[in-house]
């Protein structure tokens, strides 16, 4: 690209400020422009350090930026991401991308009708060892099943302790998305989930059906006091059994690759992506999906 992009940055969470925050300012390709949060002292500290400007309400924002990344509740994501695809603003929305598929549909009906890029922050896709695992399976032939594993006591320290929202919504909104995503990514589309169970102490179970015959499960919960964390996904079939293991640290590299489709993508004029809008769709459904089975009257 001639020009980085401008960015602006909607909130200033742990995630804002670790990822979000460094990876916009350090990309060759971007520029982190301006933030804004609803507490202006909350936005001021993390914009100063790299040289960003504090919008003093999210239209402000849009006026001096090209791309908006977002690092806020779902609720909040949904509303704020179609004003700014309606403005024409590229986005990077953060998982889930809404609340519920009815909003996320309107984000990606937005998202079509602006023609603009909007990528989904499914982190683990864009690791390297993740993609090369992908690329293994899939010339490796048919898998007949898998599982994912992810189990942390993310809820139970300071870090997301004070999370409303994840503590609201429990592993199923936070960790969901990646757990469902690489299932589907190595195993082919999940069609349906066929049944959910959440007990009192957000412990999640899940079996899910696969385009092509596949099944798989997902055990997750984010309020296990596990050290080190569990966080696995595994495929089976006849040519053994394959295991990937997310690796400590690695967010920010991943995100550096992500930025780099990113900036492709609006430098190409190019929408589509494996991990667009239209993904975050496609989960969205199957955690409605999920948390419908789990709420049913026994």
């Amino acid at each position: 690209m001639d020009e980085q992009l401008r960015v602006g940055l909607v909130g200033a969470g742990p995630w804002a400020r670790t990822v979000h925050a460094p990876g916009l300012a350090d990309h060759p390709g971007t520029v982190l422009a301006a933030v804004w949060t609803r507490r202006a002292e909350r936005a001021r500290e993390l914009a100063e350090p790299h040289g960003a400007a504090v919008a003093a309400d999210f239209g402000e924002l849009l006026e001096q930026v090209d791309a908006v990344a977002f690092a806020v509740p779902p609720a909040v994501q949904a509303e704020l991401a179609v004003r700014a695809a309606r403005a024409g603003k590229h986005l990077i929305l953060e998982k889930p991308i809404a609340p519920d598929l009815p909003a996320a549909r309107r984000i990606a009906d937005a998202v079509s009708e602006g023609g603009v890029a909007a990528l989904v922050v499914l982190i683990l896709r864009y690791a390297m060892e993740t993609q090369d695992w992908l690329a293994d399976l899939a010339g490796s032939g048919r898998w007949a099943g898998g599982s994912a594993r992810w189990l942390t006591g993310a809820l139970l320290g300071d870090k997301y302790g004070n999370s409303p929202w994840r503590h609201e919504q429990g592993a199923l909104a936070d960790v969901g998305p990646h757990a469902l995503d690489l299932l589907d990514a190595a195993l082919g589309p999940i069609t349906r989930v066929l049944a959910a169970h959440r007990t009192g102490e957000d412990l999640w179970h899940l079996l899910l059906e696969h385009d092509g015959g596949a099944t798989s499960t997902v055990t997750m919960s984010m309020r296990l006091p596990i050290e080190p964390s569990v966080v696995e996904v595994a495929v089976y079939g006849d040519r053994g059994y394959r295991v990937l293991a997310r690796k400590p640290g690695a967010a920010n590299a991943a995100y550096t690759a992500l930025l780099d489709d990113f900036a492709a993508l609006i430098a190409s004029g190019v929408t589509g992506h494996p991990c667009d809008v239209h993904r975050g769709v496609h989960l969205q459904r199957l955690l409605d999906e999920a948390r419908a089975l789990a709420t049913r009257p026994r």
